[in-house]
């Protein structure tokens, strides 16, 4: 076994494919390379008719490929498919480099993305048990006994069995402290549904500018870039909207093909999701696969259980299409029309923000009810309140007490009139049909 580099920055690409070459999908995957930090020193396709299952791709091409790597000086081989143990070891001895498939890819950008305590801890335990699968017939060297010298006489166990128990141990320590993180995170998540303020999840295709729109809409400080997962870790800000509060939260972004096991690595935002009450749906509106997009995170959202969720789509970035311009297309009349809605924005520039912002606003049915009620004196506590809450729109006082007309949202009009002196507030509201 040759000695691994560990700079891992140099890399060639290896892109399979089983008949014809979509550009679209080598092109991802050189995006995937560059957001784990690696350089590009060159690309080989391989087209396969039947899988090598010593080596994935035949003899011939891995001739082809040593040359380039060799020639180009690349230290790190990157293959567009998963790898079995098998397949990564051989590729390793015979290309002298170190071979990193899909999914160790993706794990890798993981890794640099993931800054909380849960998406460490989720980043960690999505690495051992993919590491797990590599110490089945992977690695030959560890499979020498322990024991017969001074301090390692024991049981005799393989350095193989050794470092799977040691691996085991490990997986079961982390899913102990997820179950932890997992209650809080509930109860938080609770806390929100007690404050009734809707939740709305902000889902897309990776890279399509969530964390943009989520940052010009909140006001948070977001990170946000132009690369492949920039955001793992979910972030929760309130958004004011017309006619009341919701609470917002940004997602990570959806890949093709994301492999099964990846799923429990950003749980977390995945659960943001599945619980919301709405979903903004975002699409690159330059993209030219953006209806493909589009259903390949419909199929992820399916996976997880959030496929029936109200959706609006956003069509983003349209101050990358030549004379396109904000605009609503309601859709009138179609079956699904809660899910073909479309509001088409330019997250950057902050253009078409206000009608995304009225456009969700009447879709979480935050209305509005408006009248004068009378306060007695006694009713100053409800007053103050109604301030706080930012409402009234004219006050008149005199000796009977206050004349206020306000203009309240709904909900907050539901709770202030079960309150104690809420009887004033109750009139406003519009008379509830009876529950049979």
């Amino acid at each position: 076994m040759f000695d691994r580099s560990k700079k891992g920055e140099h890399a060639l690409l290896i892109q399979p494919h089983f008949g014809r070459l979509e550009e679209d999908v080598l092109e991802e995957f050189t995006d995937l390379a560059r957001s784990a930090g690696a350089g590009i020193a060159a690309t080989v396709t391989a087209r396969i008719d039947r899988p090598n299952p010593s080596t994935l791709i035949g003899s011939g091409k891995l001739d082809e490929v040593k040359a380039a790597a060799e020639a180009t000086g690349a230290d790190l081989v990157l293959v567009n498919h998963p790898l079995t143990p098998v397949q990564e070891r051989n590729l390793e001895r015979f290309l002298e480099r170190r071979v990193i498939d899909r999914t160790g890819l993706i794990l890798d950008i993981f890794a640099q993305r993931a800054h909380s305590h849960e998406g460490k801890l989720q980043v960690e335990l999505a690495q051992l048990r993919h590491l797990a699968t590599r110490l089945v017939r992977g690695w030959t060297h560890l499979e020498r006994q322990r024991g017969g010298s001074i301090g390692l006489r024991g049981p005799g166990e393989t350095q193989l069995e050794t470092d799977r128990r040691l691996l085991q141990k490990r997986v079961e320590q982390l899913q102990k402290r997820l179950e932890k993180v997992e209650v809080q995170r509930t109860q938080m998540r609770r806390a929100r549904v007690r404050s009734e303020m809707p939740r709305v999840a902000l889902v897309g295709y990776t890279n399509a500018g969530k964390s943009t729109l989520f940052n010009a809409l909140t006001g948070a400080g977001a990170y946000a870039a132009d690369q492949l997962f920039a955001t793992l870790d979910p972030t929760v800000r309130r958004i004011a909207l017309p006619g009341g509060n919701a609470m917002l939260a940004d997602t990570v972004g959806f890949v093709r093909d994301l492999p099964h096991e990846l799923v429990a690595a950003f749980r977390s935002t995945l659960s943001e999701a599945r619980e919301a009450d709405f979903l903004l749906h975002l699409v690159d509106a330059a993209d030219p696969l953006r209806e493909e997009r589009i259903a390949q995170v419909d199929e992820v959202l399916e996976a997880v259980g959030a496929g029936e969720l109200p959706q609006l789509l956003v069509f983003n970035k349209i101050d990358r299409i030549e004379g396109a311009d904000v605009r609503h297309d309601a859709q009138d009349g179609v079956p699904d029309e809660a899910r073909r809605e479309r509001v088409w924005i330019s997250a950057r520039d902050g253009r078409g923000l206000e009608l995304l912002q009225s456009v969700l606003g009447k879709r979480l049915g935050l209305q509005h009810v408006t009248g004068s009620v009378r306060l007695p004196p006694e009713a100053g506590r409800l007053r103050s309140r109604l301030h706080q809450l930012e409402v009234i729109r004219s006050e008149q006082a005199d000796e009977e007490g206050w004349l206020v007309e306000v203009d309240i949202p709904i909900a907050e009009a539901e709770k202030l009139a079960a309150g104690a002196d809420g009887q004033v507030i109750r009139a406003l509201l519009p008379e509830r049909e009876p529950e049979w």
